[in-house]
Formats: structure tokens, C-alpha cells, sequence
């Protein structure tokens, strides 16, 4: 699926091969899901006909071209969109480039322009959960205007990172998920990052320590750079980054760990637990006696996750990963604190014996109809869930 890399070797072909050149004719796709034209097609066709690229623009997952006048075209690639020039090879994850045997423009194209020397790109969505739009000024209206800083272009400085950081009480997968917080980062660069700073997905952000948040900055800056240097090319990538053993929800290790796979954000998770550990620095006390006021703050805080899926910043349906989160990084000082008080109440019950079984995470389905939640496929989320609700019950002792 593209992210940031993918988008930004897109909009690096545009620049390089039509800034400067009017385009001579325009096709949009009769697609009322994918193309956004309130005037309609015809019209949003004649706008672009005759107009000069001036250049191409992008901010997160979201490109546009700017034009001798408006109004502009603008691309929300969503899980499935991508850049073709005929004859120019254009990443997208591999090198592609559109041959003379194959369909052009592709039946699954949503715009097509021709420019005044012959050549001529396509904006093709295969899932068609990618949006093509036309805007006065596309950086001051939805859903450009609600992305936070660009994660190439517009990096945050170390102090401001941890800063915003120590205010977000959710879980640091779904953190870097939401493209109101930082855009451009989605599924495989979020595990990526946290699997080179040591960071497990479902840690609470603000629990984070300093050399932590330090060391994820580093890591989203190092990563999203080299993806872009060698042009979102997956052969490039490092052999030991995470990324070539993530794929498929397959068992496998890298360099000589176990990966395994959780649900965090919402999403399909890749992390190595000998390496990515919950920390926590609350004490048994604090835990006990603030977890229930904690569950309520962190759910009401919780900011939506972008979605990766269908380039969402917020869906009208998610799953708070911040209890699960909650579970795991407290399992010991909850567990430790309901032993002390069964004890001092002479309790001699088993601690599972008076609660009922946590219920399974559900399959959510998104504002676009597309189901991205899977079921968990590892014990720990579930398990995280019934120490959360053993700690907010009293045990009764047996009399």
C-alpha cells in the first residue's frame, strides 16, 4: 500500500517530467466513489485543459498538482492509488513502468492527461477507496488542512516530539497512525520505526521515556529518508529492516528473532518481543488505585487513527488498543496489588475464579464499508483485556 515513500517518488516523477508542459487533454473516470466533481465531469475535464503545471505538491499520502490558475487536481491515494507515466518507470514499492503490450490508459485509471508533447500519465485505484478531487487552494480545505506535519518535509524537532508526545495517553502504534498527528506514516513504517527503537506497539505514549522518544524520532526520520532516497524501491531497503519479514501474518524471524503479530491502532501489527518490551514506570499503588480513572480518560482522548486502509483521518468506527495496551503494561503491578488485597482479606480463591472471561476483539468496519480489523492472533491482547477488568472488580473471599 503506498505511503509516504511511494507518494513522495510519485510526485518527484511529476515534477521531473511535466512541470512546465500544458496539458492538451483530460479524462476522468465515471466514478462517482473515486472522482469528487460537484460540478461534474465535463466540467472538471475542461478546467484542466489548457492549463500549465507549475508543480507537484504533496503532504502526507496526498498529492496535487499546482497549475497556471485554479482550480487543482488533488490525488488521495488511499490503499490502492498510483502514479504510471507512459514510457518513465514510477515506484510503487517495485519499479513499474507501462509497456507497449499493456492497456493504457488502464481500465482502472481515474485520470488521464496528455500534455502538449505527447506524453501522458494516469492516476489509476484498483480498490477504489482513493479520492480524486478538485480544489481552489487544496492546502486550506479537508482533508489536506486536517494532516499534521509532513514527516519528510516538515519534521518536528526533538523537544517538540517528546513534548507532544508526554500529552498523548494512547498507545504509540496508533499514535504514529493518526495523520493528524504526523502524516504520511502508515502501517509498515510505524512497525518499522518502533521495531528499530525498541519500542512495543502498545505502549502508552506518555509513558515513554526520554532516550525512547529520542531514539523513535531518529528512527522515522532515518527511515522515511532512505525509503525516499532509493525511491520507495523495497530491494533497497536495508536486509535488516523489519520490513522484508512482515508480510502476510507469516511466522518467521529477523536477524535470528521471532516476529509476532498483535492488533494495535487497529491494524495488523509486526513486532519482535525479545526486543520491544512493555515499560512502565507507575507504581502498584498508583495503578490500582487510577486504572479505572485512566480507562475513562485514555478512551475519551483517544484520537481516531488514519486508517491506513482507506486513508481515513477519522473513522466513524475504531477500536481503542489503548486497554489492551493498559493490560499488558500493568499485568504485573495490577496483578501484584489484587494479590496483596486478597491476602490482607484472607481470600484464598483463585484470582480468575470470580471474573468472567474477557470477550474478543471484534472485526470493525470502517465509514467506507471496508472491514481492516482482523481478529488477534496472538494470546497476549485477550489476556491484557482480563487483567484490565480483574483489577476494576472487587474479589469477593470465600467465607
Amino acid at each position: 500500500m503506498p505511503e509516504l515513500p511511494e507518494v513522495e517518488a510519485a510526485r518527484r516523477a511529476l515534477q521531473a517530467h511535466c512541470v512546465g508542459r500544458r496539458i492538451a487533454r483530460c479524462a476522468v473516470a465515471d466514478d462517482d466513489k473515486v472522482v469528487v466533481a460537484a460540478a461534474g465531469r465535463a466540467a472538471f475535464e475542461r478546467a484542466m485543459v489548457g492549463r500549465t503545471i507549475v508543480a507537484a505538491r504533496r503532504r502526507g499520502k496526498n498529492l496535487w498538482l499546482q497549475l497556471d490558475a485554479p482550480p487543482f487536481p488533488s490525488f488521495q491515494f488511499g490503499m490502492a492509488g498510483a502514479i504510471y507515466i507512459k514510457g518513465v518507470p514510477v515506484t510503487n514499492y517495485k519499479r513499474s513502468v507501462v509497456n507497449s503490450e499493456e492497456e493504457w490508459p488502464s481500465k482502472y485509471s481515474k485520470f488521464f492527461a496528455e500534455l502538449d508533447d505527447g506524453l501522458e500519465f494516469s492516476f489509476t485505484d484498483k480498490r477504489r477507496f482513493a479520492r480524486v478531487r478538485l480544489f481552489e487552494d487544496p492546502e486550506t480545505v479537508p482533508p489536506i488542512s486536517e494532516l499534521g506535519p509532513d514527516a519528510l518535509f516538515e519534521p518536528m524537532s526533538v523537544d517538540d516530539f517528546l513534548d507532544s508526545l508526554g500529552r498523548k495517553k494512547i498507545g504509540i502504534k496508533a499514535l504514529l497512525l493518526d495523520q493528524s498527528f504526523i502524516s504520511g506514516i502508515g502501517n509498515w513504517i510505524a512497525d518499522e520505526v518502533l521495531y528499530q527503537s525498541r519500542i512495543h506497539p502498545l505502549q502508552i505514549a506518555s509513558n515513554l521515556p526520554r532516550e525512547s522518544c529520542e531514539a523513535l524520532h531518529r528512527s522515522i526520520q532515518e527511515v522515511v529518508k532512505y525509503a525516499v532516497e532509493v525511491d520507495a524501491d523495497m530491494d533497497r531497503f536495508p536486509k535488516e529492516w523489519l520490513f522484508h519479514h512482515r508480510w502476510g501474518k507469516k511466522p518467521g524471524k529477523v536477524n535470528g528473532k521471532k516476529i509476532e503479530f498483535i492488533t494495535a491502532g487497529g491494524r495488523t501489527t509486526a513486532y519482535v518481543p525479545q526486543l520491544q518490551k512493555l515499560i512502565g514506570i507507575q507504581s502498584s499503588k498508583m495503578v490500582s488505585a487510577n486504572l479505572e480513572q485512566l480507562a475513562e480518560n485514555v478512551d475519551t482522548k483517544d484520537s481516531g487513527t488514519e486508517g491506513e486502509d482507506a486513508d481515513i483521518l477519522k473513522p466513524k468506527k475504531r477500536v481503542a488498543t489503548s486497554r489492551a495496551a493498559r493490560g499488558q503494561q500493568n499485568k504485573d503491578t495490577v496483578g501484584a496489588s489484587s494479590r496483596k488485597a486478597r491476602g490482607n482479606a484472607g481470600a484464598t480463591k483463585k484470582p480468575d475464579a470470580d471474573v468472567e472471561p474477557a470477550e474478543p476483539e471484534t472485526v470493525v468496519t470502517e465509514s467506507n464499508g471496508e472491514q481492516i480489523l482482523d481478529q488477534p492472533n496472538s494470546n497476549a491482547v485477550n489476556k491484557s483485556d482480563q487483567v484490565t477488568r480483574r483489577s476494576s472488580r472487587k474479589v469477593k473471599p470465600r467465607k
